[in-house]
């Protein structure tokens, strides 16, 4: 084949010339090739210790770049490695392409074989391949269109038969390929009648935006406040309306019991790009008796699909948004004032956050109570940070207690609910804004379990902040079970102390023991540092926490399983 390009730098090209942002793996013989094309025509490259890893960077890459991220495994065993992380994406509907090897069709006895296809739809990802030499620029075009334009997290296989072969030799045309932004969906004009009369009706409007009403800030706000309305998010939009004297913050389970008491409140919801789910409602119970229930999306199969709603609306949410101002303002001219009262603005000034609530302090002399040291670090750590969120009984202080500057500060991979994915969501959220300081917020059961990519934060010279709430236990299941088990039932999520700040330094980290908060003083250094342009490595609080008896959130949590 001597000089004649092969299927697999095609593939690689083609990925190239489309304009796939970064991308993340482990490489094995069955990737080698594409991985060093991608790399050749400028993708960047993070290589990580484990597939999984690899998977959930691309997944927190892609949602805080606005780009597409890619992750590459080997056939097989590597794919299956990164199944987590794949299935957390595609439940989140991550724009992601899974650039795997697949094994020949012939090779049926092959030890790596697979049914690659139906594992990538059996935890809700679409699954693509390249089929031929003739159709492979087709082919991975299809599946970047899918991945941009549906916002599925899209498994592309490539077999080894296949990527090794000789690429046509009419493969320039690649360089002509295209994808044309996605159409935004105007609502239609009947729909948006229908919503102007329930928001003119309403006394007591409350706005919540999800991830699909990102983009679409000036134009929900403007529309709440000639509505009268308060507004909030769900988690993974946090951030996004930063800077308004009615923004309640965090609708759900982290709501504080200001955001919680107004929310239910309401005599109209409106979903911006949100699926007022069980998280976000709180199993409903924000949602009072006779409240008015409106979900705007671009997905018909999204309205409806985890309550009742008296309204579903498709369309995309700054048009709806903004063809509901016209009509309101012709309706009502002036702007009513309803729930955006002042008395309303100085409740969710002083106690929307978390934060901002008075708690007993539960220190010890050996252990620091966790909302005191999250409030502390909000207070010592720069303001232009993104945070990232491992899963956990400690999961709340993170996400309610660190202010995040507006909806690209808060990485938040949770659909799956699994432990373990905080750290590769903190590198790949770091690669993403790397103008900003990357914070993690996990458990020592999550830390522990994703440690080998703290080997990766180093060799990378991020600038981390790992804050490790350690209870020395898998905390969640302690306090839930804890009321009608004994001490010796509870072993099984129970672990002596584990020095975790030591074993950082033994991956070149820095490493933090904080049992109290003038243990927080050792921080600093690092922090001014990190202020001066000179810090080049990460930063492990092992944070020695008391027992909160558990948290607020986790009754609301353990009510969904």
């Amino acid at each position: 084949m001597s000089g004649q390009e092969r299927v697999s730098a095609l593939v690689g090209r083609t990925l190239a010339k489309l304009g796939v942002g970064h991308v993340f793996g482990v490489v094995g013989s069955g990737n080698f090739e594409v991985t060093g094309t991608l790399m050749a025509q400028g993708v960047p490259f993070t290589a990580a210790r484990h597939e999984g890893g690899a998977a959930t960077m691309a997944d927190a890459y892609s949602r805080m770049s606005g780009k597409v991220g890619v992750v590459t495994t080997h056939q097989g065993c590597g794919l299956s490695n990164a199944i987590t992380g794949i299935g957390e994406a595609a439940k989140s509907r991550t724009p992601m392409i899974v650039l795997t090897a697949d094994t020949q069709a012939a090779a049926i006895r092959s030890n790596f074989k697979i049914d690659q296809d139906n594992l990538a739809r059996s935890i809700g990802a679409v699954a693509e391949r390249i089929h031929s030499p003739a159709t492979a620029v087709a082919d991975t075009l299809r599946a970047y269109r899918t991945a941009v334009n549906e916002r599925r997290t899209v498994v592309l296989s490539l077999p080894l038969d296949i990527q090794h072969a000789p690429a046509p030799t009419a493969a320039d045309e690649v360089s002509a390929v295209v994808v044309p932004e996605p159409l935004k969906i105007r609502p239609d004009a009947a729909a948006v009648e229908q919503l102007m009369a329930l928001i003119t009706a309403a006394e007591r409007p409350v706005f919540v935006a999800g991830r699909g009403g990102r983009g679409a800030r000036d134009e929900i706000l403007e529309l709440a406040r000639h509505a009268g309305a308060l507004v909030a998010t769900s988690a993974v939009a946090s951030g996004l309306f930063n800077g308004d004297s009615h923004n309640l913050g965090i609708s759900g389970g982290f709501s504080s019991p200001v955001t919680a008491e107004l929310i239910s409140g309401a005599d109209l919801i409106v979903g911006w790009g949100c699926a007022l789910n069980m998280w976000t409602m709180r199993h409903g119970r924000l949602i009072s008796t006779g409240t008015t229930v409106v979900q705007i999306d671009v997905e018909d199969s999204a309205l409806g699909a985890n309550r009742p709603i008296t309204l579903g609306v498709l369309g995309d949410s700054a048009l709806t948004a903004a063809d509901a101002l016209t009509a309101l303002r012709s309706a009502q001219p002036e702007p009513a004032g309803k729930y955006r009262t002042e008395n309303n603005a100085l409740a969710i000034k002083q106690s929307s956050r978390w934060r901002d609530v008075h708690t007993e302090d539960l220190s010890t002399a050996t252990s620091i109570d966790p909302r005191v040291l999250t409030r502390e670090l909000d207070s010592l750590l720069p303001a232009e940070r993104i945070v990232a969120v491992d899963s956990g009984n400690f999961m709340g202080y993170p996400s309610q207690y660190l202010a995040v500057p507006d909806e690209f500060g808060f990485c938040f991979t949770q659909a799956f609910q699994a432990i373990g994915l905080g750290l590769y969501t903190a590198i790949g959220a770091a690669v993403a804004q790397p103008q900003r300081l990357p914070v993690l917020g996990a458990g020592d059961g999550g830390f522990l379990m994703g440690i080998s990519e703290l080997e990766t934060a180093v060799r990378l010279k991020l600038p981390l902040v790992c804050i490790v709430y350690n209870d020395a236990a898998y905390g969640a299941e302690v306090h839930h079970f804890a009321p009608e088990h004994t001490e010796a039932e509870l072993a099984s999520v129970v672990f002596p102390e584990t020095d975790i700040a030591a074993i950082a330094r033994g991956f070149g980290a820095a490493g933090v023991t904080v049992r109290t908060v003038g243990d927080l003083d050792a921080v600093r250094p690092w922090i001014a540092s990190y202020e001066a342009g000179t810090q080049d490595r990460p930063l492990v609080i092992d944070a020695k926490i008391a027992s909160d008896g558990g948290s607020w959130w986790l009754a609301e949590a353990f009510q969904g399983h």
